[in-house]
């Protein structure tokens, strides 16, 4: 077997060797935590068949246990300067793949044909820069790209709003957004002192399941998502108050916008936080007769 990345003298041993400094820019705080990495993977619940698309290796040390654990890894590495450190570190490992390249600008559909042609099982597994959480998340999503779940670790503040639950002060539309094409749920919190350098916030790691089915049908999805961002604006205003506010002609559409929330049976004056993703469903196919 060979020597963990994850611990302190090693990854310091590391990343001395490679004259290698942090860029606050891009996010960079490493992992020094072999029991931690072991636990993500877990969640993963990867087998010998599984393949692993991973976002920000670092300098391998979550690829290392997801290397040992899945039939193939492929990383997505922004910062060029990391390349050879990973070439350095993983070469024991023959089923890894680094791309040198930003997620966000990926075509990963191509990326996944042309790596996992014949997977019937895809997770992403990773330690996401912090900066960029909630884009690359919304990346697989929207794409609908063939996962089987996401987990990964970010701010814990993050984590508590994509897991919230309705009637929370954590719920918005971020929680809808992600629950809408998954059922999310936190499955453990990081403290800050099994990183380098450490974070100044604790993290956490949440286990997306991709849903097969939308969490509820709706006539059309972006109006949707429109109305559940209008209803958030600003949460200490009705929902009524919001969507006046928000949506395209709200204020010349009032009468129209209390005839949707009587029809969907919402009371005008609750809050958006109140509201379950059914009935932002509901609500928005009401409006939408008024709105398209």
């Amino acid at each position: 077997m060979n020597k963990d990345i994850a611990t302190p003298i090693r990854t310091k041993t590391i990343l001395e060797k490679h004259g290698f400094s942090f860029k606050k820019s891009l996010g960079q705080n490493f992992l020094i935590d072999t029991n931690i990495l072991n636990r993500i993977v877990d969640f993963a619940e990867l087998t010998a068949e599984s393949g692993a698309i991973e976002i920000g290796p670092g300098i391998g040390a979550l690829t290392e246990q997801l290397a040992r654990r899945s039939k193939k890894v492929v990383a997505f590495e922004i910062d060029q300067r990391l390349l050879p450190i990973l070439n350095d570190t993983l070469h024991p490992y023959d089923n890894v793949k680094i791309i040198h390249q930003d997620v966000l600008k990926a075509d990963l559909s191509e990326a996944i044909q042309s790596d996992f042609e014949a997977f019937k099982d895809l997770m992403v597994v990773a330690n996401l820069p912090y900066y960029v959480t909630t884009p690359i998340i919304m990346k697989f999503l929207e794409e609908r790209l063939p996962v089987r779940g996401i987990v990964v670790m970010l701010q814990k503040e993050v984590a508590d709003r994509i897991s919230a639950k309705p009637g929370t002060k954590e719920y918005g539309s971020l929680s809808i957004a992600i629950q809408y094409y998954t059922k999310a749920e936190t499955v453990m919190i990081v403290p800050k002192t099994v990183f380098v350098p450490q974070p100044n916030v604790d993290s956490a790691v949440i286990r997306l399941t991709m849903r097969t089915e939308p969490a509820v049908q709706v006539k059309d999805e972006n109006f949707f998502f429109t109305v559940t961002r209008a209803s958030f604006a600003q949460r200490r205003k009705t929902i009524l108050n919001n969507l006046v506010n928000q949506l395209p002609d709200g204020k010349e559409k009032k009468d129209q916008i209390l005839e949707a929330l009587s029809e969907s049976g919402v009371d005008p004056g609750r809050r958006g936080e109140t509201l379950s993703i059914p009935e932002f469903g509901k609500l928005s196919d009401s409006l939408f007769a008024y709105f398209q």
